[in-house]
């Protein structure tokens, strides 16, 4: 995934191991301005006047035969826009335009709901901010492992110490979950040919989303050279194939499809093509989505913002279709060791694709996208003590539920064979490495989820959600937190052993899932 040097640390965590890690995209309440006057139309406006061409999400009335839509698209063009597509089904229409009041004037149109930029940089005018890589596999830790290997696990799954954690091992051997259940990666791409990988991949199911344009040509959900390797390692946590070698997925019987939401060049993902993705997978089959990283160039989407609030509806509209749909839908909480219960944060880093400008927002107005959406499991991340990890943003009535993300190994340290506290899994290539994170969280829950579809084919999202959460293994409060043992408390968990900030409902159970 991209990293960016917010100080929320969303999506690149630098753990004090001595080692390149990449962490989860997470996702965090909201983006009100430190000023009620200054958020995101300062930047966008600059970038507008400088004539090059923006991209806006316009909302309209949905229903009613479709004329608002048919009466909005019209508009557009006299507006100085040009519509790229238009996802009627959810009254969401995605348009570019030069013109710098393009959206002041559209928003002025009957049937218009919300309208706003997607950005604060002009299309033309993104540039690169690739991710830290993955540590990768040894060939040293290859081979132990490979020596380690009991009868039936594949090659690599001793150093997986996070199967265990949620009795996924034991589950497997009950059940791999169904290749008729596909769970859709919202992400930077995968890559099929990966042998681990290839057996369960949904050719049917994925797309490249870029621009919010589906495109399955050349196979366009997979990864580009030198493209964030995120969606890959979150893949394999999901559905990696039980087939002798490499490492084991979550739910290693199911499907898993690519929705390519991720920008190759800066490694953002824009709305656009996040509603792109939900709407594909609403429409796909898909099952269960996992989204780990948060919805660019906001860290916080504030309603209070006229081009915030755009963003807002359109993901939301989105989420709500695919869950509608059936999808249940799974994201990450985010690495900002943050309680996102409180009233107010301070968010340093957004925009991000642009100049940042400090702010304080107001959690009641302002949201984190996908994952504080209504209807979404948002997922923090446990280490292999499971403990909360050092990183994993917190909050009591924020946080659906736990999963393993890992943590530095100098704080939680697994049990042998395994080695690292980072989560292994698969990369471009047909290669292994390690990563932590929210975002290697959230794909855990993800793939439980799919073991609970699997076992109750005709549920719907609400039914697997209740389970989901029913069959959690209650964690009861960390207290005192000191995960780095310096005498110091780290962050205050609220809340009782069955529902609280730190774990919500409790640790996922792979077992109860295929059992239940």
């Amino acid at each position: 995934m991209t990293r960016h040097s917010a100080s929320f640390g969303r999506r690149a965590l630098a753990l004090p191991l001595g080692v390149a890690v990449v962490s989860a995209l997470a996702f965090l309440p909201g983006t009100a301005a430190a000023k009620a006057d200054a958020p995101s139309a300062p930047a966008a406006q600059r970038a507008k006047a400088e004539g090059s061409a923006m991209s806006y999400v316009v909302n309209v009335r949905a229903g009613h035969g479709g004329w608002a839509a048919k009466y909005v698209k019209k508009a557009i063009a006299k507006a100085g826009g040009e519509v790229v597509i238009a996802y009627d089904q959810i009254g969401v229409i995605v348009a570019h335009s030069s013109d710098p009041d393009f959206a002041k004037k559209i928003r002025q149109v009957k049937g218009v709901q919300s309208a706003g930029a997607t950005r604060t940089a002009p299309l033309s005018a993104q540039s690169s901010d690739d991710i830290d890589a993955a540590r990768p596999l040894s060939a040293k830790e290859a081979r132990a492992a490979a020596g380690s290997a009991a009868d039936g696990q594949d090659e690599l799954e001793p150093l997986q110490w996070d199967l265990p954690a949620i009795k996924a091992d034991q589950a497997h051997k009950e059940s791999l979950g169904s290749s008729k259940v596909t769970v859709g990666v919202l992400d930077s791409g995968v890559d099929d040919t990966h042998p681990d990988i290839a057996p369960n991949f949904d050719r049917n199911a994925s797309a490249s989303c870029l621009g919010g344009v589906p495109t399955q040509k050349d196979n366009a959900w997979r990864p580009v050279p030198k493209e964030s390797d995120h969606g890959m390692h979150v893949a394999g946590t999901i559905a990696a194939a039980k087939n002798g070698t490499g490492v084991t997925g979550v739910a290693p019987g199911v499907k898993v499809a690519s929705l390519k939401v991720a920008e190759p060049a800066t490694g953002l993902y824009y709305t656009e093509a996040v509603v792109c993705g939900f709407v594909w997978a609403a429409e796909h089959g898909v099952d269960v989505t996992n989204s780990s990283y948060y919805t660019d160039p906001w860290l916080f989407n504030c309603r209070t913002d006229d081009d915030q609030r755009a963003l807002v509806d359109a993901v939301g509209r989105a989420s709500r279709y695919a869950e509608r749909k059936g999808a249940v839908n799974v994201a990450a909480a985010g690495n900002a060791k943050t309680d996102l219960a409180q009233e107010e944060i301070v968010d340093k880093s957004s925009p991000n694709d642009s100049t940042p400008v400090e702010r304080t927002i107001k959690t009641a107005d302002c949201f984190d996208l996908p994952s504080q959406l209504p209807g979404v499991v948002t997922v923090s991340s446990t280490g292999a003590k499971g403990l909360k990890s050092s990183f994993s943003n917190y909050g009591k009535g924020v946080i659906d539920i736990t999963a393993p993300g890992g943590d530095s190994t100098a704080f939680q340290k697994p049990q042998p064979p395994a080695t690292s506290g980072l989560i292994l899994s698969t990369l471009p290539g047909g290669k292994f490495g390690y990563k932590a994170g929210t975002s290697m969280a959230s794909p855990h829950a993800a793939g439980v989820a799919a073991l609970i579809k699997s076992a109750h084919p005709k549920a719907s999202a609400a039914r697997v959600k209740a389970l989901l959460y029913r069959q959690a293994d209650a964690v009861a409060c960390t207290d005192p937190y000191d995960i780095d043992g310096d005498g110091k408390v780290d962050a205050v968990c609220e809340g009782g052993k069955n529902h609280n900030g730190f774990y919500g409902v409790g640790m996922i159970d792979a077992l109860d899932a295929v059992r239940k």
